[in-house]
């Protein structure tokens, strides 16, 4: 059998070819139909309702099989480095408005490189820093200061992957912490 190719590229499965070839006959016999020259022997009504089978068919030959065979999901690379926040510590309390709070962190098992790569390795990648859910640093170092308002905080640090997306399981660390006014 030939293999059939969809407009953007994507190769077709046996269901959708036979859809489509459904689609295709009854666009012939709408069409011939409609405009009165062929299939004269069948009311103009069956026209319009094989013009119906032909839209049907080709939406259920482009739409079903992404539906009940979506691609599969790539495999993410997982990491067996872990990450720790030394500081700030556990419940700390920090003065000001904002406050500068020193982040340090700790990784065992892997390193943080300068750059993005789509080549992962499970030790190499970059670190993801979150304030409150919020991405606040995307960091190739260890350190870092940041500056945080007044209030009860939750910080994560992540190592990612070099391509800056998570490993699987995720490398995560989470602290919380406060900041009072002065």
């Amino acid at each position: 059998m030939i293999p059939v190719v969809l407009a953007d590229g994507t190769p077709t499965d046996t269901f959708q070819e036979l859809v489509l070839l459904i689609a295709a006959a009854a666009g012939v016999v709408a069409y011939r139909r409609i405009r009165g020259s062929g299939f004269l022997t069948w009311p103009r009504v069956a026209g319009w309702i094989a013009l119906v089978v032909c839209v049907g068919a080709v939406a259920a030959a482009l739409l079903v099989p992404a539906i009940l065979w979506p691609p599969p999901s790539p495999v993410r690379i997982a990491s067996t480095a872990t990450i720790a926040i030394d500081s700030p510590r556990e419940g700390q309390v920090f003065i000001g408005d904002p406050a500068s709070v020193p982040v340090r962190l700790s990784l065992a098992g892997g390193e943080v490189v300068p750059f993005t790569t789509t080549k992962l390795t499970p030790t190499t990648g970059h670190v993801h820093l979150y304030l409150d859910g919020q991405l606040v640093d995307m960091t190739t170092a260890l350190t870092d200061d940041l500056k945080v308002v007044p209030g009860e905080h939750t910080l994560r640090a992540e190592f990612v992957a070099a391509d800056h997306a998570p490993f699987v399981p995720d490398v995560v660390a989470r602290r919380t912490f406060a900041v009072k006014r002065p």
